[in-house]
């Protein structure tokens, strides 16, 4: 007995330094972030005044974070949606047992192994349209030696926002029905964000192919081939088996994906920058110069406030689920 409550003291003991840690550097910083962002320090002495929700109003109201929100939910869509797919894609064709399979699982999961910076700089190289003096670089320069022309773009320069026109049809009819906000170039999608989604995507897709690839090597080879004995062809197993038992990986693979596509911050900054009328910009850009450029210190904390919001909505669910799951278990 007397050795029991000794271990349990040592294992106390242990875990103290570190539980005390991120009780103060995590959760106590975010206390304080929280407290900062209701007070009326926006200049670079601290003031501590209380001014409640203030600072949140004046910020839903800044035309530059509407901008932002616009662009982090064209983002996270994009950029969803292309990982998912390309990465099924890929983990289905290495499923074929094909020959050299480990080399494609290889370069396929080498791009994770790069630092965001380092893909930003990449992209923006490839993706860099030219100038008139010294004529077309990069991706551009490919697809003018490939006569395809046509496909040659401003990219991540491209100012040019894509919504619906309040005189087009759909745009008349969603006015008659009340929802003629969403004919505002806030509710578009910034051409510019396209080549953002586009190196992300390069740079996790493998990943989520990982994910998928040992969900489709759990599934015992025993269901499938009872489905081809009943007479399922090929895309019914696809529909009516491996895709329903697929849908935890699916979920953890939104959960992690979703979560990187809300605080993205360094791709941007090594690739575009906040872009020509902030066509590529996202809070945590804007957090950081409100706060450290502009010493706007109170705004910056209601941004980054927002911002742990955000995640906490995709990530809080999901924990407390799997440790129902657990429990079950």
């Amino acid at each position: 007995m007397r050795q029991l409550n000794w271990e349990r003291v040592v294992s106390v003991l242990l875990l103290a330094p570190s539980a005390i840690a991120i009780a103060i550097f995590v959760y106590g910083f975010i206390g304080f972030t929280g407290f900062v962002s209701l007070t009326k320090w926006n200049q670079l002495l601290p003031d501590f005044t209380l001014v409640g929700l203030d600072n949140y109003r004046g910020l839903f109201a800044h035309p530059r974070f509407q901008i932002d929100l616009r662009n982090t939910v064209v983002f996270t869509v994009l950029f969803l949606t292309l990982c998912l797919a390309i990465g099924f894609l890929l983990a289905v064709l290495l499923d074929q047992r094909i020959r050299g399979e480990g080399f494609f699982r290889s370069v396929y999961l080498f791009p994770m192994a790069i630092s965001f910076i380092v893909t930003g700089v990449v992209w923006r190289w490839l993706l860099n349209p030219g100038t008139a003096e010294g004529g077309v670089t990069g991706v551009n320069l490919l697809f003018e030696h490939m006569g395809l022309g046509f496909l040659k773009s401003g990219w991540f320069t491209d100012p040019t926002v894509l919504y619906i026109h309040p005189e087009s049809g759909i745009g008349q009819l969603l006015h008659r029905v009340g929802l003629g906000v969403f004919t505002r170039p806030n509710f578009g999608i910034p051409v510019a964000m396209i080549s953002v989604v586009i190196a992300a995507t390069w740079q996790m897709s493998g990943y989520t192919m990982a994910l998928y690839l040992a969900g489709l090597r759990s599934i015992p080879d025993e269901l499938r081939e009872a489905a081809r004995v009943d007479g399922a062809s090929e895309l019914q197993i696809l529909q009516h088996i491996i895709l329903p038992l697929l849908k935890p990986i699916t979920l953890s693979a939104v959960i992690i994906l979703g979560h990187i596509s809300l605080k993205i911050y360094d791709l941007v900054v090594a690739m575009t920058g906040p872009g020509i009328g902030f066509s590529t910009d996202v809070p945590a850009y804007f957090m950081w110069e409100t706060t450290f450029e502009g010493n706007r210190f109170a705004r910056g904390a209601s941004i980054a406030t927002i911002l742990l919001v955000m995640v906490a909505v995709l990530i809080v669910p999901y924990l407390v689920s799997s440790t129902r799951r657990e429990a079950q278990i």
